[in-house]
């Protein structure tokens, strides 16, 4: 084969194998682009332009983007990232509010900003918006598109100072400013996005060995794991750490073949009980769920609002919320082991009220407590904005692993593996016993 040949062939297979990538990349994982602005400032073309694709329809109609629309790609040197198209702010009507509510969910996701307007126009919808954005301290680049209409003295669009914003002048018909606004767009990252947490890494060194129980049931998606697993078994790998996972009826036959024990063993949050009666009291335990309650939102925020188990009563409304949106089948953890574990510790009815994907209700005080997923497939802002909205109205949140380990009495070993969140814990009991 000739060396131009064994080039091509190589690069094409590199683009397969990229392409492979940011198909099976989490969205979870992922940083959150969003694009906002008036109707028919371009949004869909700028888009478009970035992706080099026709991701979203373009058209002179104003509102003709009614859903977001999402687009996965690779923005060498950063990595994986998702690029959301948005509805006009300044949408009319019933179904134009509807679009803005859609818009302000993504507000709720996105890592970076960008807020697409025209030569001249800078008024009380992108002020608005800016002012939301930075409220949320969240990055904002402003981009002056259509740049191609007024002429070669173009200027970006200057937002007032108190935004922070970076400028960008750029023309989604001709192409020209793209380039420039990728580097805007790399040089506004936040920082900690460049240093992603890590799920396990801390907990296993190199070397070590964690246990993963994964059972297989109904819920157990065919001919492959659930996200959250693969995820932990990821992250132990990265980190030179041993893996192996065992379904919980084979926990106790692992452990009698191993010569030295295990790190740490990490249970699915509903085979709590009997990896807890399985497994020598010396050996931290510990499920997915808690880990993801660290990973992807405030563990300790978390560990705070299981504690409000304790004061639920019988006829209090108990919220819980689900990433993503499955249908329900058997012996659902949400609708089902939850709230029938909450059940027999509180000795009362609860009424339980249910949301998914990325609608999150208005109406939070009306709640004594929000018990929430895990959050595999959502970003960490959006948690960590669930977390701090709830907060901020005196709602009680925590998830999923840390009710169903409240509830059935194993909270302090769950907790063990994480101290700070152990001492919390362990001061709130106090705490309430002088009540």
């Amino acid at each position: 084969m000739q060396a131009g040949a064994l080039k091509y062939t190589v690069l094409s297979r590199m683009r397969r194998e990229l392409g492979d990538l940011m198909q099976t990349t989490s969205k979870g994982l992922r940083l959150h682009i969003g694009i906002f602005g008036r109707r028919n400032v371009g949004k869909s073309s700028l888009l478009n332009a970035l992706t080099r694709q026709q991701v979203s329809i373009v058209s002179d109609i104003a509102g003709t983007t009614t859903d977001p629309v999402e687009k996965p790609m690779e923005l060498l040197p950063l990595g994986p990232v998702l690029f959301i198209d948005t509805a006009g702010i300044d949408d009319i009507g019933a179904l134009g509010g509807l679009r803005i509510e859609k818009t302000r969910h993504v507000l709720d996701r996105t890592d970076l900003a960008v807020i697409v307007t025209e030569p001249g126009i800078w008024g009380e919808y992108e002020d608005l918006l800016a002012e939301e954005i930075s409220r949320r301290d969240v990055p904002v680049i402003v981009v002056t598109n259509k740049s191609d209409t007024c002429g070669a003295g173009c200027k970006p669009e200057s937002a007032p100072d108190r935004h922070r914003a970076l400028t960008v002048s750029v023309s989604a018909l001709t192409g020209a400013g793209i380039e420039s606004l990728l580097s805007a767009m790399l040089s506004g990252v936040p920082p900690e996005s460049l240093r992603p947490p890590t799920i396990l890494g801390d907990l296993v060194s190199a070397g070590e060995m964690a246990i993963l129980v994964v059972p297989i049931d109904k819920e157990a998606p065919k001919g492959r794991l659930i996200l959250p697993q693969v995820q932990a078994i990821r992250d132990l790998l990265d980190s030179d750490a041993f893996c192996l996972v065992v379904k919980e009826r084979e926990l106790r036959a692992a452990l009698d073949r191993l010569k030295s024990p295990p790190k740490l063993v990490v249970t699915d949050s509903q085979a709590f009980l009997k990896v807890d009666a399985d497994l020598p009291r010396d050996i931290p335990l510990t499920s997915f769920s808690i880990l993801f309650a660290r990973f992807k939102g405030d563990l300790i925020s978390q560990v705070e609002g299981a504690m409000a188990v304790d004061r639920l009563k019988s006829g209090d409304r108990v919220l819980i919320a689900e990433a993503c949106a499955h249908h329900p089948i058997g012996e659902d953890i949400g609708r089902v082991k939850i709230p029938r574990w909450l059940t027999q510790y509180v000795g009362g009815r609860l009424e339980f009220v249910h949301c998914q994907g990325h609608d999150f209700p208005e109406d939070l005080p009306s709640y004594k407590l929000v018990i929430h997923c895990g959050a595999c497939v959502m970003n960490r802002r959006e948690m960590v904005n669930r977390i701090h909205r709830c907060k901020g109205l005196g709602v009680p949140i925590t998830n999923y692993g840390l009710a169903i380990a409240y509830s059935l009495g194993i909270f302090e070993r769950a907790l063990n593996p994480f101290p700070a969140a152990l001492e919390v814990y362990r001061a709130g009991r106090e705490a309430m016993k002088k009540k």
